[in-house]
């Protein structure tokens, strides 16, 4: 009997995914891979599987908390946020939306700006209206916001703000917990904080920058933790990984809740499978020295 309810149960769920009515995929808007085998293809880590985007919705519509990695300028990323969000939405009331461009300074702005627009009052200048910092590319992050700002849950800052940045620069705080002070953790960030910067940071500087990446990723912690659920936060890949960012603080919190992670990658990116959850792989952007323009003598 208990065979017969298990193969119902899938039979029932499997029959639901396959009717699902979901938005239309967006075209790839990025240049390069777009013959790529791994193009487009969702793979659940763990086991390799393969998922279409049915099933990918029907998983993380069902979590709590979900956490979606980007690279910040590959517009295909961006257009599948606003994909997942609208999708999500269609499946269940959504919670919150957690964004690593925003900090509390900005928080009051949102709140008023949103209140606004769920009123129909539009700000003729939105970016200026939401104090929207200018080293997030508006064009990218432009349409989510637009978007998510019209609904009925709150978006939310999930980033430190400037002057906490600048105190924990030169002050570096003790971070506590057991998991993401581990040193092979540790050692990921920093070589990652060495590529980032090209090499050039001075081996001094390492520990703070070490020390904000750290602090940025309890932050965000913090706050998928305490927002409305379902939750759902965007922010840069090496922030939501299992194995280096927030899930290993919302452990050290002490959340008993493991959020469901989606990385966003460019075909022929290596995604190891400790990471994430599930991979969705875009097309990519052109190869770009910026290491070596960095490194040439000002003209």
């Amino acid at each position: 009997m208990r065979r017969y309810l298990l193969i119902l149960a899938l039979s029932l769920a499997s029959a639901c995914h396959s009717s699902m009515t979901l938005p239309p995929l967006p075209s790839w808007q990025s240049s390069e891979g777009r013959d790529h085998v791994d193009l487009g293809m969702i793979r659940e880590l763990e086991n390799g599987q393969t998922l279409t985007p049915q099933q990918l919705v029907a998983r993380l519509a069902a979590a709590p908390r979900v956490l979606v990695g980007e690279q910040h300028d590959n517009p295909d990323h961006h257009a599948l946020e606003l994909w997942l969000l609208q999708a999500l939405g269609d499946q269940r009331s959504q919670g919150s939306l957690l964004l690593e461009m925003l900090t509390p300074d900005q928080q009051k702005q949102v709140d008023t700006v949103q209140r606004e627009v769920r009123q129909g009052r539009y700000p003729p200048d939105l970016p200026t209206a939401l104090g929207w910092q200018k080293g997030w590319d508006w064009a990218l992050y432009g349409p989510v916001m637009r978007f998510a700002l019209a609904q009925p849950y709150p978006v939310l800052a999930a980033n430190l703000g400037g002057r906490e940045v600048g105190a924990i620069y030169h002050r570096r705080p003790v971070l506590s917990g057991a998991f993401s002070t581990r040193k092979e953790v540790q050692d990921q960030l920093l070589a990652q904080v060495r590529d980032s910067h090209c090499g050039m940071l001075p081996e001094d500087a390492l520990p703070a920058m070490l020390a904000i990446q750290q602090q940025r990723d309890r932050r965000m912690a913090h706050s998928v933790i305490d927002a409305p659920a379902p939750a759902l936060l965007f922010a840069g890949s090496y922030h939501v990984r299992k194995d280096i960012g927030v899930p290993l603080h919302m452990a050290d919190l002490g959340s008993h809740e493991r959020p469901v992670v989606l990385l966003l990658a460019q075909v022929g990116s290596e995604v190891q499978p400790g990471s994430a959850d599930y991979v969705w792989y875009t097309a990519a952007l052109p190869d770009q020295d910026y290491c070596a323009r960095m490194r040439a003598p000002s003209q």
